[in-house]
């Protein structure tokens, strides 16, 4: 058998050992340090937002969101099944109340139909989960709304560097959240990012990100007393994580650039067999420019997709699959405002089945991946 393909893999882009070393001997580890606010700053300059806090994880920034919106106890979210738990977690901890939408062929997201069906006076947010980072129907669902008083928190955990109708992904809505887990595009091992997009919330952010105090006011010399005064948590990344992170960020490009490469070679290697074979490609809407995070397929059914799992695994080759519907979990069921329907959610979920993707994947295991990946669908 030949050497084992994993599924993901980090790498080394740039100058990571440099800087996390540059950090250790600087003394400066904990947040808001030299490193973040080079990274934070480079963020919010791409993405047009009026702030960028850097997280411990995706997960902390999706919880200070829901502070910094004041959800409340009883309150109602509106979010995709096909989703991490992740989004949800972050909403039930403030004890708001879920109502699982079901989502869209083209792109796995929020279906705006489907949204428009499950909207009532206590719906106070829609949180759209762009999979993929292929961005879901946010002008469908902004037209849903017709002008209520509903925020958008957008989870944007595979979508950095995405864009929809020509504006960066994450910044439609009125928050949104960003992931640099050890399996997306850039990383620094655990860590996210909250995208602030209105002046008017970046007071009461930086309370919340200081823990509930007025840190910031003090230093400014805006206040004479640094005390409590808010909630909020220990939510920011260690200026040590966010020397890695920012050697990523450094090498952007050649990194996207790889992404793109490797998607291509994927894309042009299966999409010729698709029809013939019976499974489906990914598919980008053309107002849409994806960033490239995974490559994935659909098969016929659970059971070819199993299947076919099993014989790439036989090979070493680490495919996977996900998500399971958080509509049907066992963790959801007390935390849900009413039960709803999501079929579309069930059918993908499957059918779907992610191959390897990541930048320290050669030209040559793509096509072996593609390769066995076809051999195993011949096979009756």
């Amino acid at each position: 058998m030949n050497a084992p393909i994993p599924f993901h893999q980090p790498i080394l882009a740039g100058n990571e050992l440099r800087y996390v070393e540059e950090s250790l001997k600087s003394g400066r580890l904990a947040a808001s340090g030299p490193f973040s606010k080079k990274a934070s700053t480079f963020l919010r300059e791409q993405l047009g937002a009026a702030e960028v806090f850097l997280t411990t994880s995706c997960t902390d920034a999706l919880e200070m969101g829901v502070l910094l919106l004041g959800l409340e106890p009883g309150d109602i979210a509106i979010l995709p099944s096909f989703t991490f738990v992740s989004t949800a977690l972050a909403l039930v901890r403030r004890g708001v109340k879920l109502i699982f939408a079901d989502i869209e062929r083209e792109t796995f997201g929020l279906d705006p139909a489907h949204v428009a069906e499950l909207l009532d006076d206590k719906v106070k947010v829609i949180v759209p989960v762009h999979y993929a980072g292929v961005a879901c129907d946010l002008a469908g669902i902004e037209k849903v709304l017709g002008g209520r008083p509903i925020d958008l928190m957008e989870d944007n955990a595979q979508g950095l560097f995405a864009s929809y109708q020509g504006k960066p992904l994450g910044s439609r809505g009125r928050i949104s959240a960003l992931s640099f887990h050890e399996t997306k595009n850039l990383t620094c091992g655990e860590g996210g990012a909250l995208v602030v997009n209105r002046t008017a919330d970046l007071d009461r952010a930086h309370l919340l990100y200081d823990k509930g105090t007025n840190r910031r006011a003090f230093q400014l010399g805006q206040v004479d007393k640094y005390s409590w005064v808010d909630e909020g948590s220990s939510f920011g990344l260690s200026d040590l994580l966010a020397a890695a992170l920012w050697a990523q960020l450094e090498q952007r490009d050649a990194i996207q650039s790889r992404r793109k490469t490797l998607w291509g070679l994927y894309h042009s290697l299966l999409t010729p067999a698709a029809a013939r074979l019976g499974f489906q490609v990914p598919r980008v809407p053309p107002d849409r420019e994806q960033p490239y995070h995974m490559y994935y397929v659909l098969l016929k059914d659970r059971s070819e997709r199993d299947r076919v799992l099993k014989a790439l695994g036989d090979q070493g080759i680490q495919a996977t699959f996900h998500y399971t519907p958080l509509h049907s979990a066992p963790g959801a069921k007390k935390h849900l405002a009413r039960p709803t329907d999501c079929p579309v959610t069930e059918e993908v979920s499957g059918r779907l089945l992610r191959l390897p993707f990541h930048n320290a994947l050669t030209d040559d295991q793509v096509r072996r991946v593609a390769a066995t990946f076809l051999e195993a669908l011949e096979r009756p």
